[in-house]
């Protein structure tokens, strides 16, 4: 029996080896190899069984034979396998596995046409996701809502008052009984549940908001090849077996395989902490980690593994997204909060003080008159009673001076901003660069993209010296027209797909070489496939932002010559070219006459906005055994024949023009930096506005190439840096050393881009903006803000959010601080005078509701105004509270003050009422001021505060919330809030009070306020008699 097991075993074991081998095999190979198995499986059979003659074997299940001959799966090769594959760098197993081409056909993946899916493409992605799992990561739950109740509970103000509620419930109850005495510490509870509950529902839907936007910055879109097609598909939509497309500055979204592609260098630090540049390529380095940056070259790639089963799946699934940073408002804000927290603190402790010594000495009384301490003979519940009531009322106090709501409405603005400007296609990726942008002084933008369409087209070319319209291509000489079809279809990071003959051409890849192959399958009459297969790459140097030029070295399969081509900048190739051909296909020499006429054939195309484009060519002389980096080498970039000249018209951004002069009209200075040359860059800057048609442009140094700007010495670049409105044929380097400089000066700088290279500017600045469509995700990465249309107008509207962000911090501030310094005044002046303060615990926490929470809601949620684009920008130094802030709240804490402490000596004598109702009558009043005022609040300059009000249904909406919860506060809640009902007469004197509000503010904003701050006379004063 043993024997026959062995035979069965030995059989599997030659299927399986022949299972995993038959990959590396060809067809006729691997009939053999079947044969053979069979044969050497009969004859292991034959030989086992004499042995067993008489012998009885039991006959083997069907099912067996499944064991002997295993069935088929529909991808030839597991998870496991591929995931280890790459993760160890496996080079001696990727050659077992029969190479990158062999692994491809396991996948059921086409290397050149990529997932095909045969009649539906569906159902192949879906057996894909079932087998190999999808581009998602498990993310660590996020915080639900009792976190965030938890959170408010961990306020030390807040446990404080807790305890108090609990020391006073259970005295109370103890003292009065169940039925009546829960009422004292049972609304203090229930009042602190409210403001935490209304606390907590804000900040989690806060969080949620983040998450959303988390979400949509997570969802990169990627080039794939599927089908033969190249397309843009969402990150997560990626599976195994997909051949996706890199170039500089993507992200690598998967593990892979390096199938084709040329000087890929990829930066790996994310994943080993090494910032050397690695380079990968077909024989050493094929392997591609998911969550690496692309630094240069381009290529294409075969996923191997998805999601969980990739390193950077395991180390995201593992990392939380915490939103919670501390924006610089938000720091500054949380300064101020402590400082009038130690105001409140002072206020608080004198009043405890002051209540305390009134009360042990016996200078209280009780509702009936009765002094409420009379030594020995007052019982110690009676006593802790008083006492609990005192701190409570001296820590309630504390809670109002404490404008908790300070930060609590930076984030609710940041988040309502942030939402808006999510709709006007721009995502905050920074809560700081809401609030920043609205400091901006200089915004310095990119041309292509920003300022202009990005949607490039071909509309001259020129042929040596002449230029040839689209009707006159036939006639240009066939050996010419060769060359450039060989330099336009080999040299671009483009392609060209036909799905089938009768449909019409896609052309994918940048704007550029969209615009390039274009012209010349349409206009030139180009089979792109064709020239393809003509020839083979044996070297490619590809596009960057400094050489502002691309190669490559390619051998012609026909007669196996090498040529070099050329395409970039057309004065950067000019400069490499010694010789040019003529329409006709004759050789000339270039002197210096043509030199010139070439270069005033560029300005000329360039005066007309055009972008110049040249193209190059020359024939080199090989040895027969070249290796790769002699090929770099044969790639010469001297002694070039200039094959021809094309202009490309990127058309200027419809209301691009408005928004520029919308900056310089709100003190914003726009400068344009380019890699475009000087004239063509002169000529957008002129159509967008940005430099004015009488401008002296070149030698009053408004415009200026990056290496003048990088020749000068510092001292001059600090000194014209501000003139330059700007910069041609810039270097990423010219962009961080303007940024710098602009910093230097104290500007607050907003910065565009969408390269990678431009990362370390957009990280420089103090807002980093850049392209949702062009952008790599390098640079979106390093960026703030990302500017979804790629529009100029988009980043005006950033600029206006950011300052409507601001002023509705100020208002904000102005109204919390007019409620601060009425309430603190009028309990201490009450405390230490009366012995008593007029606002019960339940009341001032309703009142820090209302003003921290409620007011931050409504006065944080107004939306930008055509007057914020009139201001000057606030810049670095600007305080946070303005004189025009002091002049709006002084007047108005003053009247609430002496109104209330008006009703609190004379009400009584005044309304004809007890003591009950009069402190009703000031709890109502000084509510009812908070609401009038908040209309004030919503202008800080403007005299008629109901100005668009209509549009700000939330504002109404909590106005009205608070007015109807006073109302039930007063006249149904007479045990929790301890109050008294009022009646018709009483009601109106306290809104008429109250309505006093608004014709002071009306009558304060007509006072002007001088530009130096107040507190800026103290110091001066101060510095003067010191300096005496």
């Amino acid at each position: 029996m043993s024997t026959t097991l062995h035979a069965k075993l030995g059989c599997i074991e030659i299927r399986l080896l022949f299972d995993v081998q038959k990959s590396t095999l060809s067809k006729h190979q691997r009939n053999w190899r079947s044969a053979f198995a069979k044969i050497y499986c009969s004859r292991a059979f034959n030989i086992s069984l004499p042995k067993y003659k008489n012998t009885k074997i039991s006959r083997s299940p069907s099912y067996a034979a499944i064991i002997v001959e295993p069935s088929e799966s529909l991808f030839q090769i597991d998870q496991t396998t591929l995931t280890n594959l790459v993760k160890q760098k496996n080079l001696d197993q990727l050659q077992e596995l029969g190479g990158v081409e062999e692994i491809a056909s396991a996948l059921k993946t086409d290397a050149e046409y990529g997932v095909h899916g045969g009649d539906d493409p569906a159902d192949d992605i879906a057996k894909r996701l079932k087998a190999f799992g999808s581009n998602t990561y498990k993310k660590p739950p996020t915080k639900g809502f009792f976190h965030f109740v938890l959170e408010a509970f961990k306020d030390l103000t807040i446990l404080i008052l807790l305890g108090c509620a609990a020391l006073s419930l259970g005295l109370g109850i103890k003292v009065h009984g169940l039925k009546e005495g829960w009422i004292d510490g049972g609304s203090i509870f229930l009042a602190i549940i409210l403001v935490i509950s209304v606390s907590a529902v804000s900040n989690f839907r806060q969080n949620r908001q983040f998450d959303k936007l988390s979400k949509v910055s997570d969802n990169v879109q990627i080039e794939a090849v599927r089908g033969g097609r190249r397309q843009q598909i969402s990150i997560f939509e990626i599976v195994v077996g997909d051949v996706i497309c890199l170039k500089i500055g993507d992200q690598v979204p998967a593990d892979g395989l390096f199938l084709d592609g040329h000087s890929l260098q990829v930066d790996e630090s994310s994943m080993t902490g090494e910032s050397d540049h690695v380079e990968i390529s077909h024989h050493q380095n094929p392997f591609l980690f998911s969550g690496t940056k692309v630094a240069d070259g381009y290529a294409r790639m075969l996923v191997t593994s998805v999601g969980m089963n990739t390193t950077w799946g395991e180390m995201m699934s593992q990392i939380s997204h915490d939103n919670g940073e501390e924006t610089p408002l938000q720091a500054r804000l949380n300064k101020l909060t402590s400082s009038i927290g130690k105001v409140g603190l002072v206020v608080a402790f004198l009043v405890l003080i002051v209540l305390m010594v009134r009360y042990f000495t016996g200078n209280t009384e009780d509702e009936n008159g009765n002094r409420e301490y009379n030594g020995s003979k007052t019982k110690v519940d009676d006593i802790l009673n008083a006492v609990v009531g005192i701190v409570a009322a001296a820590v309630t106090i504390v809670v109002v001076a404490i404008p908790e709501g300070l930060p609590l409405a930076v984030t609710l603005t940041l988040a309502y901003s942030m939402k808006r400007m999510m709709a006007d296609k721009a995502m905050v990726r920074k809560l700081s660069a809401c609030e920043t942008m609205g400091s901006a002084t200089v915004i310095c933008t990119d041309k292509t993209g920003t300022l202009t369409m990005n949607e490039m087209k071909v509309t001259k070319f020129w042929l040596g010296e002449e230029p040839v319209e689209e009707e006159a291509y036939s006639s240009i000489s066939p050996f010419v027209r060769n060359l450039l079809h060989e330099g336009v279809a080999l040299n671009t990071t483009g392609s060209v797909f036909r799905p089938n003959s009768g449909s019409e051409i896609e052309i994918s890849g940048s704007p550029t070489e969209k615009a390039i192959l274009s012209w010349a399958v349409h206009g030139a009459k180009m089979d792109m496939q064709k020239m393809v297969k003509s020839c083979s790459t044996l070297y490619v140097e590809a596009f960057n932002s400094q050489k502002k030029r691309s190669g490559i070295l390619m051998k012609r399969k026909a007669d196996d010559s090498v040529q070099a081509h050329w395409k970039g900048a057309a004065e950067m190739v000019l400069a490499m070219c010694t010789s040019y051909y003529n329409a006709s296909g004759v050789l000339k020499d270039m002197d210096e006459n043509s030199k010139l006429k070439f270069e005033q054939i560029i300005q000329g195309m360039a005066a007309s906005s055009l972008r110049c484009i040249a193209f190059a060519h020359k024939e080199i002389k090989v040895k027969e055994q070249v290796d790769d980096q002699e090929h770099k080498n044969l790639l010469k970039e001297d002694e070039l024949t200039l094959l021809g000249l094309v202009g490309l018209k990127d058309p200027c951004r419809p209301g691009v023009k408005k928004a520029v002069e919308d900056c310089q009209r709100a003190g914003v200075n726009v400068k344009m930096i380019t890699g475009d040359n000087v004239f063509t860059a002169k000529a957008i800057a002129t159509e967008c506005g940005i430099l004015k048609p009488d401008q002296d442009m070149f030698f009053g140094g408004a415009v200026i190439e990056g290496v003048q700007f990088r020749n000068y010495t510092p001292e001059e670049r600090m000194e014209k840096v501000d003139k330059i409105c700007v910069m041609a044929r810039s270097s990423p380097f010219d962009k961080l050393l303007m940024v710098q400089c602009l910093k230097q000066l104290g500007h607050v700088v907003a910065v565009t881009g969408d390269g990678t290279n431009d990362a370390p500017a957009l990280k420089e600045a103090d807002i980093g903006l850049s392209m949702g469509i062009q952008g790599t995700e390098v640079a979106k990465e390093s960026s703030d803000i990302v500017i979804m249309d790629d529009n100029f107008s988009s980043v005006a509207t950033v600029l206006r959010w950011g300052r409507c962000v601001y002023e509705n911090i100020q208002k904000f501030i102005q109204f919390q601080l007019t409620v601060n310094v009425a309430a603190l005044v009028i309990n201490f002046v009450a405390a230490i005078s009366a012995g008593e303060v007029p606002l019960t615990a339940v009341q001032l926490l309703w009142v820090n509701l209302i003003m921290d929470t409620l007011g931050a809601l409504a006065l944080a949620t107004e939306k930008p105004t055509k007057e914020l684009m009139k201001k000057m920008p606030v810049g670095r130094t600007e305080p946070l509270i303005t004189n025009i802030m002091w002049r709006n709240l002084l007047p108005q804490a003053l009247y609430q003050i002496a109104i209330l402490l008006t009703l609190q000596f004379k009400g009584k004598s005044i309304f004809g009422v007890d003591d009950k109702v009069k402190d009703t009558l000031i709890f109502n009043t000084f509510v009812l001021c908070q609401v009038f005022n908040e209309f004030n609040a919503r202008k800080l300059e403007k005299k008629n505060v109901f100005r668009g009000i209509h549009t700000n249904k939330l504002f109404l909406g909590i106005i009205g919330v608070t007015i109807l919860l006073q109302v039930v506060m007063v006249e149904f809640l007479k045990k929790f809030a301890d109050t008294e009902r009022l009646n018709w007469g009483q009601w109106g004197a306290c809104v008429g009070i109250a309505a006093v509000s608004w014709p002071i503010g009306w009558v304060v904003k007509s006072i002007p306020v001088p530009e130096t701050l107040i507190f800026s006379y103290l110091k001066w004063k101060k510095s003067k008699k010191n300096y005496i």
